[in-house]
């Protein structure tokens, strides 16, 4: 990219159509959602019969770039991908990036979260079992320029499972400073943008704070 589109790019406000660089019905509806105030389109990647790209990166922000470019590159328009997953401290981290992948192909959440307290209960590590997500958007244009963005919640795990609100981990994971899971809150609450301008509650919508103040 030359500087004189390095600068456009760096003006640049987000409009019209935009793909959405995800198979996954619940975080295209998460994103819509974070989407919704602003003049944006905010389109599928299953409605533009695009392929998901393999997630062969090292990290989260690794994995979102190869998808948003992935997107961008076949469509010829601005595409949005977010690569996120659940960090557990007494796991190093696991499952992190391949949390979806925990779940297999068949995306069951529910035999995702039993092996994550099985990992946990096997090490015997005792509660509060400390956790994180984690959720990095990457933006990417068709002729190459790309930015990321990361928002991190860190909290505590809960068995069993609590709620049945949100999708993937929610269910077993309460953020700091509150008594329920993201599995028994609403959609409003966790991804609710405050007015005044304070930190949203989730990690994909204070990463979307970051990439609102600079696009949108």
């Amino acid at each position: 990219m030359n500087a004189k589109a390095a600068g456009v790019e760096r003006r640049a406000r987000l409009s019209g159509r935009l793909v959405v660089a995800t198979h996954n019905a619940g975080k295209l509806w998460e994103i819509r959602e974070l989407l919704r105030p602003y003049r944006v389109e905010a389109v599928g990647a299953a409605e533009l019969n695009l392929d998901e790209p393999e997630e062969t990166g090292a990290t989260f922000r690794d994995n979102a770039a190869l998808k948003a470019e992935a997107a961008a590159r076949v469509s010829g328009i601005v595409a949005l991908a977010d690569d996120s997953g659940l960090c557990v401290d007494a796991l190093d981290g696991a499952p992190g990036i391949y949390s979806a992948r925990w779940a297999g192909g068949g995306k069951d959440f529910g035999a995702a979260m039993g092996r994550v307290e099985r990992e946990i209960r096997a090490l015997g590590a005792p509660p509060p079992w400390r956790a994180s997500f984690v959720s990095v958007l990457a933006l990417a244009w068709p002729h190459g320029a790309l930015e990321t963005f990361e928002g991190r919640l860190d909290g505590t795990l809960v068995f069993p499972p609590r709620g049945t609100a949100g999708f993937g981990y929610d269910p077993i994971f309460r953020p700091d400073g509150h008594e329920r899971a993201f599995g028994e809150m609403s959609s409003e609450m966790k991804h609710g943008i405050p007015a005044d301008g304070s930190l949203a509650l989730s990690h994909r919508a204070r990463a979307f704070q970051k990439l609102a103040r600079a696009r949108l």
